[in-house]
């Protein structure tokens, strides 16, 4: 078996906490380079891991030849012209998520890694929570019955603080909405199917953090109808005060259908609620052991924690992916469908009215 070599272009904490960790459980994968703009980020991450092949730029990095993939962990303004030179390269490459600062861009990049056949994945990671995976095959098999309504609601705790290149509009495109709700629109693309129509409203309550400008929105609600005729209610904040951060904050998805209703919660990966049309409420079912790691997975579920641990599943779904010359799930595309729904948000709250999606 060839062994694939993985340049990282990005090496702060989603690296550390999520990519490295998940590539150490895959067969025959090394990391043969890393890239990151800022010295002393990029040292720290080449001590950490041994990798000699560094550089500050990433035209360096994806036309080596010991580079089969690159992992791109960067600001967002920077996702498109990196992946898209990597494609160039013929590496395939897994983007972590918003894939760029608009619609274009990311169908251009989908379209790019299609033409070149490389393997392309967005780092959609709450995919790969064992509870999300049971509900989309929950969904799938019928479960449901018609879908009526779909809710999400993201609500974290972050006051005040200095977000850096997140709260500055040129560098990240948006800010709850790339930031947050997007894991949430993927969950409704994969749950319920693609929405028809949207209006959205943003707002920025912190026009400074920590003494920084901020010109990105601190809230953001959609209320959308989907092309099944189902409706849909997105809400996300990081001024939910008292609400706290990570997985102790409210991370919830909901689907009531004709027949059945199913509640998410990131922070019970092992189990759902549901509760059958006309029932007594809402019950507790465990997830199937056989939904506590993606298919083909080496990881223990039971090692480590596992509100941690799910996310190194998506390093071996892209490593398995270009063994098996296969797309990757969730890909460019999914990146892509998120981001048009993202911008037609934007757009709305801009002109106050409903926006139609293509």
């Amino acid at each position: 078996m060839k062994s694939i070599g993985i340049a990282i272009i990005g090496c702060g904490g989603i690296t550390l906490q999520n990519h490295l960790p998940g590539l150490a459980l895959c067969a025959d994968v090394r990391v043969t380079a890393l890239c990151d703009t800022d010295a002393a980020t990029l040292e720290r991450a080449r001590q950490q891991t041994g990798v000699t092949t560094a550089s500050t730029r990433y035209e360096d990095i994806v036309s080596r030849d010991d580079v089969d993939a690159v992992i791109i962990a960067t600001p967002n303004f920077t996702h498109a012209p990196i992946a898209l030179a990597a494609i160039r390269g013929g590496k395939h490459v897994l983007c972590e998520k918003p894939l760029a600062l608009s619609a274009t861009d990311a169908k251009a990049m989908a379209a790019a890694a299609d033409a070149a056949n490389v393997r392309h994945m967005t780092a959609f990671t709450y995919r790969f929570v064992p509870a999300m995976r049971y509900l989309a095959h929950l969904m799938k098999q019928g479960a449901a019955g018609q879908p009526y309504h779909y809710r999400s609601c993201r609500l974290q705790d972050w006051g005040t603080r200095n977000l850096g290149w997140r709260q500055v509009k040129k560098l990240a495109g948006t800010g709850e909405l790339g930031d947050m709700l997007s894991h949430r629109i993927d969950f409704a693309h994969l749950l319920v199917g693609p929405m028809r129509r949207l209006v959205a409203q943003t707002k920025v309550l912190h026009a400074l953090r920590q003494g920084a400008p901020s010109d990105l929105e601190d809230w953001v609600a959609i209320l959308a109808e989907f092309q099944n005729g189902a409706s849909g209610v997105l809400e996300s904040s990081k001024l939910a005060s008292g609400r706290n951060e990570s997985w102790r904050s409210l991370d919830y998805a909901e689907v009531n259908g004709s027949e059945a209703s199913f509640v998410f919660i990131t922070g019970e990966w092992n189990k759902l609620q549901t509760g059958k049309a006309g029932g007594p409420g809402l019950e507790t079912i465990e997830i199937p052991k056989e939904f506590h790691t993606w298919p083909g997975s080496p990881r223990d579920p039971g090692a480590g924690d596992p509100l941690v641990t799910f996310r190194y599943d998506q390093a071996f779904e892209f490593i398995d992916a270009i063994r098996n010359q296969r797309p990757c799930v969730p890909s460019f595309h999914d990146g892509a469908r998120a981001q048009t729904v993202m911008d037609a948000a934007v757009h709305s709250s801009e002109i106050s009215q409903w926006v139609n999606l293509a």
